[in-house]
């Protein structure tokens, strides 16, 4: 079966970098578009990037220029590279597969904490 498991998270001040990892099972990766999304308390869940097979990139216009999503295909792995971090990027970060809000696969989440 289809699983995404994410690590990396944890607790940083505000204007550090944080790299998450998603590594993927159960699912043929390098056709695969990938997602990272993240929730905070008491809001929706939002799309943070996205990375197709084909290395075509999206971001949320609140990360651009701070956060960078790449894939390794031999490791079918995703990260989300995470810099000058402000404390409304706390949040739960989510990978799915496919990259839309209404995938029907995603991974349990990381945390991530960022101080001010």
């Amino acid at each position: 079966q289809v699983q995404l498991v994410e690590s990396g998270g944890g607790l940083v001040q505000a204007g550090g970098s944080m790299r998450l990892s998603c590594a993927a099972s159960g699912i043929i990766f390098s056709r695969n578009t990938m997602g990272w999304y993240r929730q905070a308390p008491g809001k929706r869940r939002e799309l943070v990037a996205t990375i197709s097979s084909g290395c075509t990139i999206n971001y949320a216009d609140s990360v651009k220029g701070r956060f960078t999503i790449s894939r390794d295909n031999a490791k079918k792995t995703v990260y989300l590279q995470m810099n000058s971090l402000k404390p409304e990027d706390t949040a739960v970060y989510y990978c799915n597969v496919g990259g839309g809000y209404n995938s029907a696969y995603w991974g349990q989440g990381t945390q991530v904490t960022v101080s001010s």
